[in-house]
């Protein structure tokens, strides 16, 4: 069986019910929701903080992490475009994130929100952040320890150490085009990659990239990555190899970041993600676009 390469990357809900009274710890639910729109392609889902059921319900002694409200650029025009590293160090830093900290992400209905606060921890140079396997659903049918209201953490001091390669835009993926050094990986649905659902515009995707939805890479049952084994026969199967560098996207940036977490815990090296992604491409006429 294949082992995570990076295991202080993955914990499980065993493992942190041993450590909730650890004083460095601080754990995080990331969970934002999306309610998808049918009939306005310039705006192809509604965003929801997931705020409302963190207070109703989470992680004894977690605090909550708003993605859309807190950690993104708030003069974009696309959801969740990355702040400036500065300015994202300085946040995570409000929120309780700094040296000798270890974080603990997880969310809710799938663990791509909790991948995208991971990826932008590493982006800003913070490699001390973990995800919970299985995230709220599995701790909740596990009957482990819950609580209601709100918590925050003291704020901790963070300097940012950027890595600009860990997200990329536009130009490096119109660059990457035909190159088979580059492999361009839609982590949206099958329907998206073909070009059946217009949801983010017009119909189809970077042309020449492959499809390895996120949502085909964890269980349906408890939300726990698949075996490492089946996600590495998933990656071979459309010719992601090791030797490639990998550009993830989706729609915008969030599912995308699951993909390269595994790729990552696999032991692919040059992984980065494309910000903003398919909200921008599909929205933007002078960009090429290919469907089935």
């Amino acid at each position: 069986m294949t082992e995570w390469k990076y295991p202080e990357a993955v914990v499980e809900t065993d493992w942190l019910a041993n450590h909730l009274e650890d004083e460095d710890i601080r754990i995080f639910d990331c969970t934002t929701y999306l309610h998808y729109m049918d009939d306005d392609p310039s705006q192809p889902y509604i965003v929801e903080s997931g705020r409302a059921d963190y207070e109703g319900g989470h992680i004894a002694g977690a605090a909550f992490l708003d993605l859309q409200g807190e950690l993104s650029k708030p003069d974009s025009p696309y959801c969740f475009t990355m702040p400036t590293y500065d300015d994202l160090a300085g946040r995570f830093g409000k929120k309780g994130v700094g040296d000798g900290i270890r974080v603990i992400l997880y969310s809710r209905v799938g663990m791509q929100w909790a991948t995208r606060i991971w990826w932008m921890l590493r982006s800003v140079g913070f490699d001390n952040a973990a995800i919970l396997n299985g995230g709220w659903e599995k701790w909740d049918s596990e009957g482990r320890p819950i609580e209601t209201g709100r918590r925050d953490y003291p704020e901790a001091s963070f300097v940012a150490a950027p890595r600009p390669e860990i997200f990329v835009g536009k130009k490096e993926v119109f660059a990457a085009i035909g190159d088979a050094g580059v492999c361009n990986l839609n982590a949206l649905t099958a329907d998206i990659h073909s070009g059946k659902n217009p949801r983010y515009g017009r119909r189809g995707r970077v042309p020449g990239s492959v499809n390895v939805p996120a949502v085909s890479l964890f269980s349906t049952v408890d939300k726990t990555f698949l075996p490492l084994n089946d996600v590495q026969a998933t990656f071979d199967l459309v010719g992601a190899h090791q030797g490639q560098r990998i550009i993830n996207y989706c729609g915008g940036g969030i599912a995308a970041t699951l993909d390269a977490f595994l790729l990552y815990q696999l032991g692919y090296e040059n992984l980065t993600v494309y910000d903003d992604s398919m909200s921008q491409w599909a929205t933007d006429e002078s960009l090429p676009i290919e469907t089935d």
